[in-house]
């Protein structure tokens, strides 16, 4: 169904909540790929970029990114060096890549991982690009990522939206008190978003979809109450960065986890900011809802993704 609205030059590699989709979009003037995965996925990512749906054995030109979170970024270098092609940021993410600033790219900080890659070309904010024959236009979309970029082709109505809006959300926002940009940023993307004429999004997590006015709605009233209730809002930050963390990891020692949410900066930060507890009590509040949620489960004395975890 939603393949009929795509031009035959682009293809979607949906992926899950470690690595972000993949897009591929080729012509004569040269391939390009458009987000690359986490570091854990790069093999399988090398497969996907190599198949028939993907590069069928051509050369790819260049490498984009809609931000620079892991789960974007993460295959850039195994590419570049698969393909010996230049990669592609948004402006703003430049300085942080060139720095290799682990704390701003939510490296290390947030324990996450990418292998350092060197950056060779930025894309402005109101450029127009040309990939796979069609024309994008960049915009910006700060709020989960302040230097994020969207890309529309308005030929086709197609929107990459990356992790500025998802069918059934948006990637995290940093509480007001943390970053108190963030949430203002986030509702000036939806709304630049909700005057473009989409006919299809790709996300940068889940299938594509068609009914943009009801994932803003959905977005919106999120928003709205993140606003509301800033220590809900940090909670649900930790718990999608503690959710990711455990399907990088695969599991985790129960016992360990007091220590862990101690060692994470992250997690302290936050914990000094908004809760004001023990590590310990913290951890148990966050495992506590996602369990709950379904999202994580206990096996004896280690903690498992559960059968939700996939649900972001």
């Amino acid at each position: 169904m939603l393949r009929s609205l795509f031009p035959p030059q682009l293809h979607v590699f949906v992926r899950d909540w470690l690595s972000a989709n993949n897009i591929v979009l080729r012509s004569r003037d040269g391939n390009v790929v458009v987000d690359t995965g986490y570091s854990k996925h790069v093999p399988l990512t090398l497969a996907l970029i190599a198949s028939r749906r993907g590069m069928d054995g051509e050369p790819l030109a260049l490498i984009v990114n809609t931000h620079c979170h892991s789960d974007h970024m993460g295959g850039n270098a195994a590419l570049h060096r698969a393909y010996g092609c230049p990669i592609a940021l948004p402006s703003g993410e430049a300085e942080k890549v060139a720095d290799w600033d682990e704390r701003a790219l939510l490296l290390d900080y947030a324990d996450q991982h990418a292998e350092r890659f060197v950056a060779d070309q930025t894309i402005d904010a109101g450029s127009v690009q040309v990939w796979g024959g069609l024309e994008w236009r960049a915009i910006a979309a700060p709020g989960h990522d302040m230097e994020a970029l969207v890309f529309f082709n308005d030929e086709h109505g197609i929107l990459i939206s990356g992790d500025a809006l998802w069918e059934h959300g948006f990637g995290f926002v940093m509480p007001e008190a943390i970053d108190p940009r963030a949430l203002p940023a986030t509702r000036a993307t939806l709304e630049a978003l909700s005057v473009l004429d989409v006919k299809v999004v790709i996300p940068g997590h889940g299938e594509p979809f068609v009914d943009t006015r009801a994932a803003l709605d959905r977005a919106f009233r999120r928003l709205d109450a993140m606003a509301e209730d800033p220590v809900r809002s940090a909670r649900h930050a930790l718990k999608v960065l503690f959710t990711f963390a455990l399907l990088d990891k695969g599991a985790l020692p129960l016992a360990q986890l007091p220590a862990y949410f101690e060692r994470v900066g992250i997690y302290r930060d936050f914990n000094a900011l908004f809760f004001r507890v023990p590590p310990g009590a913290l951890a148990e509040r966050i495992v506590g809802e996602l369990e709950a949620a379904g999202v994580v489960r206990r096996r004896g004395e280690v903690l498992e993704p559960g059968r939700d975890a996939a649900a972001g």
